[in-house]
């Protein structure tokens, strides 16, 4: 048996959450709150975590690092840059970038997606269900710089990346684990 691909872990936690109208990381959800969840989820197959949060955004005491965002209201994209470069500053290849609205992500998920990014030697790898997942990807961390010229030539959108670099999508059913939650109604 081979051992798991070295993976680091990002959780986007510094979103708006306009839709849930509150803030989602810290929103209670099955006797926790989202962001626990998550890194909990996260860390059984990912080291290390970091959690990139928004200044100022309270967050429980988590087993991740915690980074903050320079800027609020520029969307995922600086976030994902910031939490590549610190993944590769700890020597990490590969990262997992997911958001902090997904409680039921799980490691097989994670793990057939960072096996298909070492197979298959690409930059970014996406769960693909009928839609794009760009919030539950393995990405090269390396990636980082990419990020940065894309922010500074104007660019917010986790798109704008996917589509100028080599990104593989893997067709995968409909699944519990991808599922975000949104709005109040996603709750329940």
């Amino acid at each position: 048996m081979t051992s798991p691909v070295p993976l680091a872990a990002v959780v986007l936690a510094g979103g708006a959450s306009r839709r849930m109208g509150r803030d989602k990381a810290t929103m209670p959800y099955d006797g926790s709150t989202m962001v626990e969840l998550v890194v909990s989820a996260l860390s059984a197959r990912c080291s290390p975590v970091f959690v990139i949060a928004a200044p100022g955004q309270p967050l429980p005491e988590l087993q991740a690092e915690v980074l903050r965002d320079e800027v609020r209201g520029v969307g995922p994209l600086l976030a994902t840059g910031r939490g590549l470069r610190a993944a590769a500053d700890a020597g990490r290849e590969l990262a997992f970038v997911c958001a902090v609205d997904m409680p039921h992500m799980d490691t097989e998920l994670i793990g057939e997606l960072a096996e298909h990014a070492a197979r298959l030697g690409v930059d970014v790898v996406l769960p693909w269900d009928g839609r794009d997942h760009y919030l539950a990807g393995v990405y090269r961390t390396e990636l980082a710089d990419r990020v940065d010229a894309l922010i500074a030539s104007g660019e917010r959108s986790m798109r704008a990346l996917v589509d100028t670099v080599d990104t593989q999508r893997i067709v995968m059913p409909t699944q519990r684990a991808l599922t975000n939650v949104n709005t109040t109604a996603d709750l329940s």
